[in-house]
């Protein structure tokens, strides 16, 4: 299966699409590909996830190798973070930056030998961080290597998940801590076991080759039947990445915001010694950073509706009739209860408990508390 976009212009498909259909899930166009939205109720998922299991298909997401003698400091150079300090079998989220200092993409990169690196984009990013990092690597004893058509991605994601992997794999689950990654067979089949997810919960994420992803995710719909573990869509991993508060590319990050801007500040490494300091936008991101230190004109925060109306991206945050803000994610929380947002608001605004703001839903002016993120955060 082909990560080309098809002659037609019509969605890609992933290994496990016939699969999604015979399970009679919803399907979406998600970046260019075909994926479940739901299977059949959103807010069932959101709660198996949150209390026993959920299983994904996030196949759509971009692999991207990059090995050689420089591959570290070829990554050094390309993104924000320092790669030299990522152990072998460890990950890190980072980013990429223009030149600007705006964000690229937020991405995932693992150490799978010591001199070779996978990097995992967003969908819809897959390929602009491909062309930036065959760009940058110019000058440098490295070779970027789009691995896209190399890879499935499953996940399994929820309190109930370490069981029922553990029940179809020997690999040292015990031993594989949160951002590391082993090799191992499950259900027979090789993987790249990754602790590692985007719902705020425990959760493994198995990269596979395509032919191998049909009779791994059906392994893992056996084994954790008896757990309560259901087949999960982007609608609820949306509410569940929301809930705990992780950014959006296209929604709280984007080429207009810096990290800094972002509040996640903390992924971009200026000191970088061991393997040179300079890195694509450093200049801009050193000003950034001055500015998040001095005055940040704007923070990003949850927000908790007193009401019953759900909060869209766009819509503005206001308070004492002014635009303060603007939301960037909203959806009912299950978990909560109540509708919830993130949003930058005006640095006077951004307090937890700040009193008397509320969101612009068509013309009425609904009330909500500001909170710090994130809204959920699972009791270990």
């Amino acid at each position: 299966m082909s990560n080309a976009t098809t002659p037609d212009g019509a969605p890609r498909r992933t290994a496990l699409d016939a699969l999604h259909r015979s399970l009679g899930a919803t399907m979406t166009d998600f970046a260019g590909w075909d994926m479940p939205l739901r299977y059949a109720s959103e807010r069932e998922e959101h709660t198996a996830v949150r209390t026993r299991a959920g299983l994904f298909d996030l196949s759509h997401m971009g692999e991207i190798t990059v090995s050689g003698p420089q591959a570290v400091d070829l990554l050094n150079y390309a993104l924000v973070g320092n790669i030299g300090t990522v152990g072998t079998g460890r990950a890190r989220y980072t980013m990429i930056c223009r030149e600007d200092g705006g964000i690229v993409d937020d991405l995932i990169v693992y150490r799978l030998e010591d001199t070779v690196y996978m990097v995992v984009a967003n969908a819809g990013n897959a390929q602009v961080v491909l062309d930036a990092l065959t760009a940058r690597a110019a000058g440098f004893d490295a070779e970027v290597r789009d691995d896209r058509d190399a890879y499935a991605l499953i996940a399994v994601q929820g309190p109930e998940s370490p069981g029922i992997l553990a029940s179809v794999t020997d690999a040292d689950l015990d031993g594989l801590k949160y951002y590391a990654g082993l090799p191992g067979t499950v259900a027979g089949v090789p993987a790249l076991i990754a602790r590692t997810g985007y719902t705020g919960e425990d959760g493994f994420e198995l990269f596979v080759a395509p032919a191998d992803a049909e009779p791994l995710w059906r392994a893992l719909t056996e084994a954790g039947a008896a757990a309560g573990l259901i087949p999960c869509g982007l609608s609820c991993r949306d509410t569940l990445r929301l809930e705990a508060g992780m950014p959006l590319y296209g929604h709280e990050l984007t080429t207009a915001l810096t990290p800094f801007d972002a509040g996640l500040g903390r992924v971009v490494k200026f000191d970088k010694t061991s393997h040179g300091d300079d890195f694509v936008g450093r200049k801009a991101l050193e000003a950034a950073a001055a500015q998040a230190e001095s005055a940040p004109p704007r923070r990003l925060v949850g927000l908790i509706a007193q009401g019953r109306r759900v909060p869209r991206a766009g819509m503005s945050v206001v308070a004492g009739g002014q635009v303060v803000g603007e939301v960037t994610s909203g959806a009912p929380s299950p978990t909560l209860g109540r509708p919830i947002a993130m949003a930058y608001v005006d640095a006077a605004y951004a307090e937890a408990g700040t009193e008397g703001v509320g969101v612009d839903i068509r013309g009425a002016h609904e009330p909500y508390d500001v909170v710090a993120l994130p809204f959920y955060k699972r009791q270990k």
